[in-house]
């Protein structure tokens, strides 16, 4: 071998408390499109980081998502109580490939219709509006006019709509996201509190489940039960409560961070938000550049190859898990260009990005996380157009994970604090 030839990059040791994603994200992503990664536990993964090679890696027809093609979760080479077990072991169309992951999806899926999320338009509004009214009295009854947009508006909506569509009773929906937030978005939780919050998590959505059952409703939680009973083999209990898992947790997370990151960019850089204001740009275009430059999603568990997979000019050997680094593919600049790390609302092509996933595992409620983030937005600062962030951007708490990219609290003032009297109009 030539003396020459560099050693490869040793593999980057993956920090469960997360942080902001970027800098790792184009730290790795110079050296290659595909990255080997340590993740908690010392399993050894790859990330996949540039936006054609996540592409195609999506879509590959040898990646599969059922944790049977993982030999190391498997064999006993990763421990039964590794934390991040629940992405592979849980049970729904999220975990399954071909006939199964068809029929799963099939029965979600007339629920997240464009057609039947637009059916939802005037709930969603009416949702906004209440939680703005909340919002605006929080802060003034703060003495500062602070009040926290995720505890207030962000977290309530999505929460909300999800738990409607579910058949999920109010009193519930704290605890849920409580629990969702440790099982799914946390990564720097012991196995101990991973495996009791999943424990409450089953036990809780069997109650909801049981509920349903003894009193069906119009609700999507009702109709799966109803497609199990009617012809048994068409979903497990297992599979029901996964999906409803899967719903609950992709219904509201993900839309939480969204709206939150939306907010921060559009607060830091008031020169974008000026351009939707003057109508020189839509809401919508501020949720495709959002979504590109500041996803609510950073690196998502798991896919495995069903062989040695070559992509991006590394081969990824077969059965390792992959995560989907889509926060690193969005600011791509072989993709999205020099300037892809730049909030610019008027991107042209902006909506390329891969956020909502893409083939057969394509996000099935992109349409509903659109829309309330749009009706959200809209609202929001059409209400409150001198919003801004109460502390510094680089100040707010940052999710502890690498798996949800967001923060944890934000503190707004919704109205812009009135000058002392005597104070210079100028």
């Amino acid at each position: 071998m030539s003396s020459h030839t560099p050693a490869p990059a040793p593999a980057h040791v993956v920090d469960p408390a997360g942080g902001c994603p970027h800098a790792l994200n184009a730290d790795l992503r110079a050296r290659g499109p595909v990255a080997d990664i340590v993740l908690p536990g010392g399993v050894p993964a790859a990330v996949v980081l540039g936006h054609d090679a996540l592409k195609e890696f999506l879509s590959h027809p040898d990646v599969a998502k059922d944790a049977r093609h993982c030999p190391a979760l498997n064999d006993g080479t990763i421990p039964a109580d590794w934390p991040l077990r629940v992405f592979a072991n849980a049970q729904g169309m999220h975990t399954a490939d071909g006939a199964d992951h068809r029929r799963l999806r099939s029965l979600v899926g007339n629920a997240f219709t464009a057609r039947q999320v637009e059916r939802l338009r005037p709930r969603i509004e009416e949702l906004t509006a209440v939680l703005l009214d909340d919002l605006g009295l929080a802060a003034a009854e703060d003495p500062d006019g602070i009040a926290d947009l995720r505890t207030h508006f962000a977290l309530p909506l999505p929460m909300s709509v999800i738990c409607e569509l579910l058949g999920v009773d109010p009193e519930h929906r704290g605890r849920l996201h409580d629990l969702t937030y440790t099982v799914i978005i946390a990564t720097d939780t012991t196995p101990a509190e991973v495996m009791a919050a999943v424990r409450e998590l089953v036990e809780l959505l069997g109650t909801i489940a049981a509920a349903r059952r003894a009193a069906p409703g119009d609700d999507l939680t009702s109709a799966l039960i109803a497609a199990r009973e009617d012809d048994g083999d068409r979903l497990s209990e297992a599979e029901l409560i996964g999906t409803m898992r899967l719903m609950l947790v992709a219904g509201h997370e993900t839309t939480l961070n969204l709206i939150s990151n939306a907010v921060r960019a559009l607060c830091t850089h008031r020169d974008q938000l000026a351009l939707v204001l003057d109508g020189k740009a839509t809401w919508s275009d501020v949720v495709d550049e959002t979504l590109r430059w500041d996803g609510p999603v950073s690196w998502f568990p798991f896919r495995y190859p069903t062989r040695d997979l070559a992509l991006g000019g590394t081969v990824i050997p077969q059965g390792t898990p992959v995560l989907a680094g889509y926060t690193a593919a969005g600011r791509d600049e072989a993709f999205h260009g020099p300037e892809a790390d730049r909030f610019d609302v008027t991107r042209p092509g902006a909506a390329r990005h891969l956020s909502f996933g893409q083939g057969m595992h394509y996000c099935v409620g992109a349409p509903l996380a659109r829309l309330e983030a749009t009706i959200a937005l809209e609202r929001l600062f059409t209400r409150f157009p001198d919003l801004d962030l109460a502390v510094p951007e680089a100040e707010l708490p940052r999710q502890r994970s690498f798996i949800g990219n967001s923060v944890q609290a934000l503190p707004v003032r919704p109205v812009r604090p009135a000058r002392p009297s005597g104070a210079s109009s100028r």
